[in-house]
Formats: C-alpha cells, structure tokens, sequence
C-alpha cells in the first residue's frame, strides 16, 4: 500500500478528505506525513487531530526554492511516503528526478485555462467570472517544473450559474473537489502513471 504526504498551507481540507478516503477504503493508500508551509496553516491541527505527524518547513528560512523544496521531499522521505498529495498547497516546489510522476495537485479550475502563476483560490473564480465561462469546475493533475502544467489526470465540471458570485462559485467547486481528488488519487495508485484522463 502506497504511502502519501500530503502538503497544505491553509485549512487542510483536501487533505482531511484524503485521510477519510484512505481509512474508508476508497482510496488504497496510508496517509503518513503532514507538510505545512507555514506554522499558521489551520490544516496542522486538523491533521493532528487525524493522527497525523506535521512538519512545517517555510520558505523564508532557506536561500532557494530547491533549497526549501528538498526540505519538504526530505520531510515526506523520512515518513516514508512514496507520494505527495498537494492539498491547497501555495508554494513553489522544484520537481527532482526522484519525485517526477509522483507528485499531484488538485487545482479550483479548469485547467490548462485557468492556471498559472497567481491563478490559485478565489483569483480562479473571479477570472472564470470576469471571462464569461458557461462552466468551471476542479482539475488532478500531476506536478512538474511549470505551474498547473502538468498532465492531467482527471476533471470534474460545475456550471457557472446566472448571477454567481466568486464565493458562491466556490462553493460549487469545493464540493466538486472533494469527490474528484480522492476518485483520482485511487485511480492513479491502482492503474499507474498510464492511465488515460478522465472526464466524468
């Protein structure tokens, strides 16, 4: 059974989701590790509370990304995770050759359009909002060298509804994240990296 660290800076949502997922069966794997960007993220409590170590390593206290990413890759190997899960995550990571493949986000849109540096949270919804968008929806994809690039694994899709707001928008896409992420995580652990992309 696969082993996962799961990464957040904020309430941990994600990532709490992921652990019920993994102790119901629905997803084959053992959470092992938490890894908090910063000592104010809510999800460290929360993920304590599921009894779950955390680490939190800040960005602030090394000279580099890699620098601070191989902190949060040491961090998750001493746990023995064999997979990352990036849980509303907000920090640059450098990808390693050792990592590659192994690593994947859960992102608040419909990727490739609305991703990107300064794409994250609630500047997703306002710009599906400001564009037009019939629909928006949650993107799994795996992580690489480029943000919200990577290959994507699955996708589930909202629509935009007439006078939404960027938080009531959200609110569709949260809920559809939290069905999404553990589906695609179990996808990806039991068939591999060569799974086709799902689109339900």
């Amino acid at each position: 059974m696969k082993r996962l660290a799961l990464f957040i800076s904020g309430t941990g949502g994600n990532a709490v989701n992921l652990v019920a997922a993994c102790r119901e069966g629905r997803v084959p794997a053992r959470p092992v590790v938490g890894v908090a960007s910063t000592a104010q993220a809510g999800g460290i409590a929360r993920l304590q509370a599921e009894g779950l170590p955390v680490a939190v390593v800040v960005r602030k206290d090394f000279d580099s990304d890699e620098a601070f990413s191989e902190a949060c890759y040491q961090a998750a190997e001493a746990a023995g995770a064999d997979v990352v899960c990036l849980c509303g995550w907000l920090k640059k990571l450098e990808v390693p050759r050792r990592w590659q493949g192994r690593i994947l986000n859960i992102h608040p849109g419909l990727l490739p359009r609305f991703g990107g540096p300064g794409m994250y949270g609630m500047h997703v919804h306002r710009a599906v909002l400001a564009a037009g968008a019939a629909e928006s929806g949650a993107t799994v994809h795996l992580v690489d060298a480029e943000y919200d690039h990577g290959r994507i694994l699955a996708q589930a899709r909202v629509p935009v509804l007439p006078g939404d707001t960027p938080e009531a928008l959200q609110q569709r896409v949260y809920a559809a994240e939290m069905d999404l992420y553990p589906k695609a995580l179990a996808a990806f652990l039991r068939e591999g990296a060569s799974r086709p992309t799902l689109e339900p």
